[in-house]
């Protein structure tokens, strides 16, 4: 999906498997970046400190964007590196999406490591393990919503869908949105006409424990289904945020959702969070410019 200028590509198929391969300039915001001017010599000060404790103490010190969102770089970025990765991503948000939340702040570190267990994610200044290495961080201070990157030795490409992913997750868990009220029943048509696949891995294996289970398809109740319904519909939200901005390649194999289910979910989300002007997401939307 590209903005208008740019022409249009929607995927017939998609599975999960994606290329950014373009990102589209917006605006510039010539303000200087914030960041922390020596890492090192904060080091032993910051070293793993919670994701929710990083996001307090640098408060204060963040560069705002807009009326709503404000931003913050533990490393340093040029004036391309803040249009990539600030400035780009967020003007192709849907108003809606920015509207649900009173503020957001995006703050961009080096590294983020998922402790074991169900410890908070932190953020370092050194490469966690492989294993214990993620990529993003999200959560709600009250109406606030709070996006933690790492970036470092990252490609934008892959930024870019952790960013959308990450804001899909926190819509996801709003009980007071549309889209969440009226998700589930798209699942539910799509479980009587015993449509094959999904979008990501993670909602597809949640699909198959469903189907196998037969674990109550049409009661809201299910725990089983209520969870496969919030993983899908966090996979759908990705592809739909991460399509309105950027150029997306997708990879077609045996778990791909019919094109004609995936409009009419990608439909839904356009009824409720239409995109920017100047942005597309059907071929018809070309016609409208």
């Amino acid at each position: 999906m590209w903005p208008v200028d740019r022409g249009l590509w929607i995927p017939q198929r998609f599975t999960g498997g994606r290329t950014d391969r373009a990102s589209q300039a917006t605006s510039h915001n010539p303000q200087a970046v914030n960041y922390i001017q020596d890492p090192m010599s904060t080091h032993a000060e910051l070293a793993k400190i919670g994701v929710q404790d990083f996001a307090q103490r640098f408060r204060q010190e963040m560069i705002p964007l807009s009326n709503t969102l404000a931003y913050f770089a533990a490393l340093p970025m040029g004036e391309d590196e803040t249009k990539e990765y600030l400035e780009e991503p967020i003007a192709a948000l849907p108003p809606a999406v920015l509207a649900a939340f009173s503020k957001a702040f995006v703050f961009l570190v080096p590294f983020l490591e998922k402790p074991a267990g169900k410890g908070v994610e932190v953020v370092t200044f050194e490469r966690p393990e492989e294993k214990s290495q993620v990529w993003s961080a999200q959560f709600m201070s009250g109406p606030e919503a709070i996006l933690v990157f790492g970036i470092k030795d990252r490609l934008v490409a892959d930024y870019h869908y952790s960013f959308y992913r990450a804001i899909a997750t926190l819509l996801a868990d709003r009980s007071d949105s549309e889209v969440v009220d009226q998700y589930p029943e798209l699942l539910r048509e799509e479980f009587r006409d015993h449509v094959h696949g999904e979008i990501d891995e993670e909602g597809w294996q949640l699909k198959q424990t469903v189907m196998q289970r037969k674990a109550n398809l049409g009661r809201r109740e299910s725990k089983l289904f209520r969870s496969y319904v919030r993983q899908s519909l966090i996979d759908t939200l990705t592809l739909y945020l991460h399509g309105i901005c950027c150029d997306i390649d997708v990879e077609t194999g045996p778990r791909q959702l019919p094109s004609r289910y995936l409009r009419k979910r990608l439909q839904l989300l356009y009824e409720a969070l239409p995109p920017p002007a100047g942005y597309a997401v059907f071929p018809e939307d070309l016609n409208k410019s």
